[in-house]
């Protein structure tokens, strides 16, 4: 079974390194016997797949250099078109059995890769998302910027007839065979609840697991904002009624 981590980088100079030392790091062996495997512990291969999305910073300069390691597969947009455009050719991109997406900041933590992946590999989710509010540690930060979370995921509940915590997280892990069958368009942050609603309008329930947040600031290079948060409104919207 492989799993391929998709990273989305635009400008992440300052933490790009580190964000791939620490998914290299992650060790995806499972000792204890899964319910579909038997007594076998499983040995999960990892994809690495990087999609820089028209950094001018130097980030693309850097994934030269990792990708000679010959454990990467980079993919260099020529100019800015959005994380939605940087995850989509990335979700094309990817060989594995497992899609997960892993932002190139250091907000998520890769050592959360096992549990968001293993009820998939039990066959009990086809969807799994990493939820910063089921009581996971987390840097207290930016209140609104949560308020305007919680009001995103509760419209997304009223209209798609769901129970979810957190639409807006970054970790999100699929089945190949599922995200990589559902037409996606965005091209900036609405990918986010883009890919929640068309998950869930063709029958796919969402499993949510807790997962470690470290939120950054604006200072440290946080880049949604509201703008964002009315165009999320706009997509659930959108694709509530229009395929």
């Amino acid at each position: 079974m492989k799993i391929s981590i998709l990273i989305p980088v635009y400008n992440e100079q300052a933490t790009l390194r580190e964000i791939l030392r620490r998914v290299r790091a992650v060790d995806l062996t499972f000792d204890k016997p899964l319910a579909i495997y038997a007594e076998m512990p499983l040995q999960i291969e990892k994809e690495i797949v990087v999609v820089d999305d028209g950094s001018t910073d130097g980030s693309q300069d850097i994934l030269r250099e990792e990708q000679a390691r010959g454990d990467l597969t980079v993919v260099l947009h020529p100019q800015n078109q959005g994380k939605g455009a940087a995850v989509r050719t990335a979700i094309a991109t990817a060989t594995g059995d497992i899609l997960l997406i892993q932002d190139a900041d250091l907000e998520y933590d890769p050592r959360d890769f096992p549990s968001l992946i293993l009820p998939i590999i039990e066959g009990r989710a086809d969807v799994v998302y990493g939820s910063r509010f089921l009581g996971g540690p987390r840097k207290a930060m930016l209140f609104w910027h949560m308020i305007a979370n919680k009001l995103i995921t509760l419209m997304t509940n009223v209209l798609y007839d769901a129970i979810l915590s957190d639409v807006e997280t970054c970790y999100k892990a699929f089945r190949a065979d599922v995200i990589q069958t559902i037409p996606l368009r965005s091209q900036r942050f609405e990918i986010e609840p883009e890919i929640t609603a068309k998950v869930l309008k063709r029958g796919y329930r969402i499993y949510e697991v807790p997962i470690s947040y470290t939120g950054r600031e604006y200072q440290e290079g946080k880049k949604i904002g509201m703008k964002d948060a009315f165009e999320a409104v706009w997509a659930l919207l959108r694709y509530r009624f229009v395929e």
